[in-house]
């Protein structure tokens, strides 16, 4: 599926890995559980109401739809204000930033098995 401003996020994740290499080198064993909380939930990937109405443009209504089909099947509910175009933008970029950190490990693992194959 194409994902609004998929690519976009998924750039937002590689500064983020490119910022943090150090902490993500020294702590490999056990930052692939905590990827997407670090990169998507310890800091805001919007601040203020202008800029997430311009990040929104005319595909709100399919990003709010996202969202609460998301909450809805993980949390039997709506949690997220849906009036603040804020929270409708850091939490769409949270959801799909699960797609890029999977996608991303998926990576990193087919790496694993293509270097095992070639040992082999």
């Amino acid at each position: 599926m194409n994902y609004y401003k998929y690519d976009e996020i998924k750039s937002h994740f590689d500064d983020f890995l490119n910022n943090n290499l150090d902490y993500l080198k020294e702590n490999e064993t056990d930052y692939l559980d905590d990827l997407h909380h670090m990169a998507f939930n310890e800091d805001y990937y919007i601040i203020g109401t202008y800029q997430a109405k311009q990040w929104l443009g005319d595909q709100v209504f399919n990003v709010i739809d996202i969202i609460k089909q998301y909450e809805q099947d993980n949390f039997g509910e709506v949690n997220t204000d849906l009036s603040s175009p804020e929270h409708v933008v850091n939490m769409y970029a949270y959801i799909i930033g699960e797609y890029v950190v999977s996608d991303y490990i998926n990576s990193l693992e087919k790496q694993k098995v293509t270097a095992w194959t070639k040992i082999y």
